[in-house]
């Protein structure tokens, strides 16, 4: 009895050492204070360097897979995020507590330059660059954090969001980079290609096609990730100053560059709120728009929040309603879940004259926070039924991303986020 208890004991300790890999490691913590003045890239367009502060929380990640999220804030004309966004406890923008809660890193730059006299950020027209002006030197900030493992960033869970000018900028991002951010909040902020002389009402002859196509130019061969792409906009019905019309617009558009057919619900938000939430034919959660009764042309930052130049904090939590609706349905990450991984075993036996060769193949399938992966070859993807064939291009089901020639050469990992819905993952082992 005791060499049987020793077996199963030695067992025991051999089964959680194996096991001991793959459970969630603890986030690193960090000082859950906001940083002090930082100095980043240098802008050549503009003038100067990019500067500003960063939140990084003491809390742990709420995703299953133990990644933070990374938030870009961006303030508006005629604000800074030392005054405005962080307003030094944190009175501004009131990000501090959704970052505690989610353990979210959160980014606050101030505009390099002084775009329009007003410090605003260089959202209008349409010819914008990854690599010049303001979205070069924020591409390089978001880079500068993922790829420094001490932050633990999550790359599937970077989003942007900004007023005023720095929602027309938040689109710019969304649009130039899709493939970096999974989600966009626009508040109050123009459409891509106005001119800052246009922010007060639509142009004549601008519609969301218009916008579209501006997108999809921006966007260019990084097109396909609006498949996993998810967008919000906010407004106030007493803004005078950024037109009204520019939020739904700015929403019809971005459903225009998802592509498909979209089913459209009531929402109600605390503090005001009004407005629709728009589903995809995947009943996936894409876009929702918000109307906020009583607010002018402000950043809405909810209790806690600062009550001047242009915030304020009697109406709707933006920053509460926006984190909750970018982790609720993220569709590169997921909304959590847990981490597993399974081996099975197979056994192949190979004869060759007297001689039997045994010999184990082991299979992995590893169970990730939004799903399982699968790294196969297209035709094999779509023989397992995860893609379909289309003109000889193999899709992935839901998603319908391009995934390239459907035949054995070309191979994709793809991410199951829900029933028969499979996204192209790069992340998956």
């Amino acid at each position: 009895m005791r060499d049987a208890f020793k077996a199963a004991f030695k067992h025991s300790l051999i089964a959680t050492a194996l096991l001991v890999p793959f459970a969630a490691q603890a986030a690193t913590a960090g000082p859950g204070t906001w940083s002090g003045n930082q100095t980043w890239a240098a802008d050549a367009a503009h003038g100067g360097n990019l500067t500003g502060y960063y939140y990084w929380p003491a809390t742990q990640p709420v995703h299953a897979n133990g990644k933070r999220a990374l938030v870009l804030v961006l303030h508006g004309c005629a604000q800074t995020a030392a005054n405005d966004v962080i307003n030094g406890t944190d009175g501004g923008y009131n990000w501090k507590g959704v970052a505690d809660q989610y353990g979210a890193v959160v980014l606050a730059p101030n505009a390099t330059g002084n775009v329009a006299g007003y410090h605003c950020w260089d959202y209008y027209g349409t010819s914008h660059s990854r690599t010049a002006g303001h979205p070069g030197v924020l591409l390089d900030l978001i880079n500068r954090f993922k790829n420094d493992a001490q932050y633990e960033i999550d790359p599937n869970q970077v989003y942007v969001t900004g007023l005023s000018s720095g929602g027309g900028q938040t689109m710019v991002m969304g649009c130039l980079a899709p493939d970096v951010f999974a989600g966009i909040g626009n508040n109050a902020g123009p459409s891509l290609g106005t001119t800052s002389g246009q922010i007060g009402s639509v142009p004549s002859g601008y519609t969301a096609t218009t916008a579209k196509n501006n997108c999809l130019n921006l966007a260019g061969s990084n097109s396909s990730h609006f498949s996993t792409q998810i967008a919000s906009a906010i407004w106030g019905d007493m803004d005078f100053t950024v037109g009204q019309a520019y939020g739904p617009l700015n929403m019809d558009a971005m459903r225009m560059v998802y592509g498909g057919s979209f089913t459209s619900a009531s929402l109600t938000v605390s503090g005001g709120g009004s407005g629709s939430k728009h589903t995809d034919a995947n009943g996936k959660l894409r876009t929702s728009q918000i109307a906020v009764a009583g607010l002018s042309h402000a950043w809405p930052a909810g209790a806690g929040g600062q009550n001047t130049n242009y915030v304020n904090n009697t109406k709707v939590h933006y920053p509460n309603y926006i984190m909750d609706f970018w982790f609720t349905n993220n569709l590169r990450a997921g909304s959590g879940g847990g981490t597993t991984t399974t081996t099975a075993a197979g056994t192949t036996t190979t004869t060759a004259a007297a001689t039997t060769t045994t010999t184990t193949a082991t299979t992995t399938t590893t169970t990730v926070a939004g799903g399982a992966c699968f790294n196969a070859s297209n035709y094999a993807h779509v023989s397992a039924g995860r893609a379909y064939n289309s003109a000889g291009y193999a899709k992935a089901n839901g998603s319908n991303q391009n995934m390239g020639l459907n035949n054995t050469f070309y191979t994709s990992k793809l991410r199951e986020t829900g029933t028969n819905y499979y996204i192209i993952d790069s992340t998956c082992p």
